[in-house]
């Protein structure tokens, strides 16, 4: 059974990935996921708590979700690509309302570094990873094979929830991995 905060947080995520982030208040989040009134201030006093709650909320869901996605073995390129489609079609596809959120509170705290910490910790964790990865498939540039798979990752997870959702994925991230491990 979920925790009342864990409800708030669901709820939160829910607004602001369904709604935007001005959706997101005490009380709006308190009706969405049937809570007394108040309850959500009780764990989280200000604005910018609720938001900063949310953003650790959002690091932590994606990260057990990711984990499971992309912590499967591959043995050879097709397998890293079978990864990674399967990664970003999560992303996009069941849990394309909390990806919406993620990017909605990036734009919302670029200006408070603060709010955003724990998406920025979460990513650069995927972002070495992915580095380390992409060192061991013989990229020789992994450094500018990263940014260029990263910004990849982000283009093509923008265009599915925003142009088109079922566009297919494991083609474009073919194309996207072998331009990384191209001279």
């Amino acid at each position: 059974m979920s925790t009342t905060r864990e409800r708030a947080l669901d709820a939160a995520v829910e607004l602001v990935g369904t709604q935007g982030i001005r959706a997101l208040t005490h009380a709006r989040v308190d009706a969405h996921a049937g809570l007394p009134r108040g309850s959500t201030s009780n764990h989280f006093r200000t604005r910018a708590a609720l938001v900063s709650g949310v953003s650790e909320w959002i690091a932590a869901q994606e990260t057990r979700d990711l984990g499971a996605a992309l912590g499967r073995p591959f043995d050879d390129l097709d397998g890293f690509i079978d990864m990674f489609t399967a990664g970003i079609e999560l992303l996009t596809g069941p849990h394309a309302v909390r990806t919406r959120a993620r990017y909605a509170l990036f734009l919302e705290s670029a200006s408070d570094p603060a709010l955003l910490a724990p998406l920025r910790v979460q990513r650069e964790g995927i972002a070495a990873w992915t580095r380390g990865l992409l060192v061991a498939l013989g990229a020789p540039h992994p450094d500018a094979a990263l940014h260029a798979f990263m910004a990849f990752g982000d283009g093509i997870v923008l265009h599915r929830l925003s142009v088109d959702p079922q566009v297919p994925v494991r083609a474009s991230v073919a194309v996207a991995v072998h331009g990384c491990l191209s001279a």
